[in-house]
């Protein structure tokens, strides 16, 4: 079923959608694990096609070795390559984990930015990114889509949209405010339940009567 014949969701049903995510999944979190704005932000970079579980297991030792932004930003692209090896893309995430690091260093006095116009002048930081670390360490009122989130956005109506950037406008509008908390409800929503393959529709689904198809949608 093409996103342009989608059937979309009404009004009251975007409601009940927004309401039925708050109960389920009010007080959820990343399961990206940090302990500051530097390890949020790496942890987000090396999670782009990894799942969370891999990337947590890779920062142990990442942040082991390389524990500040100032000590990878004297590191070397073989060094950080090599610790993040296990990761998808590794050689492309460790050329930007380097070069984001040396211009925080250079440019942002060592301090991670917080903004998203500083954030998204950084290697490696789009506006997913960004919005993935202002939602998880300001608690910002932003969406971001991913893969999980943009393929239940489709499957409930809520957007028709066929790329990520334009599919968070659409759930911006639709949903204004606690974004962030929504974002980390679809993400969760979508890893565990609303699964790309083999969807738990009929036994775990909450939100079953809403759903308009079950294809597996991806962004353009």
């Amino acid at each position: 079923m093409g996103c342009n014949r989608m059937k979309k969701a009404t009004k009251k049903e975007i409601v009940e959608i927004k309401k039925r995510f708050l109960e389920r999944y009010g007080s959820a979190k990343t399961e990206l694990e940090f302990k500051s704005d530097y390890e949020l932000l790496v942890a987000i970079i090396l999670s782009a096609q990894c799942t969370d579980k891999r990337v947590n297991i890779i920062t142990k030792g990442l942040f082991a070795a390389l524990p500040t932004v100032e000590a990878m930003a004297d590191s070397s692209v073989e060094e950080i390559a090599s610790l993040v090896k296990s990761c998808s893309y590794f050689n492309n995430k460790a050329k930007n984990l380097l070069a984001m690091a040396q211009n925080v260093v250079a440019n942002f006095g060592g301090s991670i930015p917080h903004d998203e116009a500083s954030l998204k002048s950084l290697a490696g930081v789009g506006q997913k990114t960004a919005h993935v670390f202002m939602i998880e360490f300001l608690q910002s009122n932003h969406m971001a889509v991913d893969t999980h989130v943009f393929r239940t956005a489709h499957r409930l109506g809520l957007s028709s949209a066929k790329t990520a950037v334009k599919t968070e406008e659409d759930l911006s509008k639709a949903y204004v405010s606690e974004l962030a908390t929504l974002h980390q409800a679809m993400v969760l929503f979508g890893r565990y339940i609303c699964k790309a393959k083999n969807p738990l529709c009929e036994t775990e689904c909450f939100l079953v009567e809403f759903c308009k198809s079950r294809s597996n949608f991806k962004p353009a």
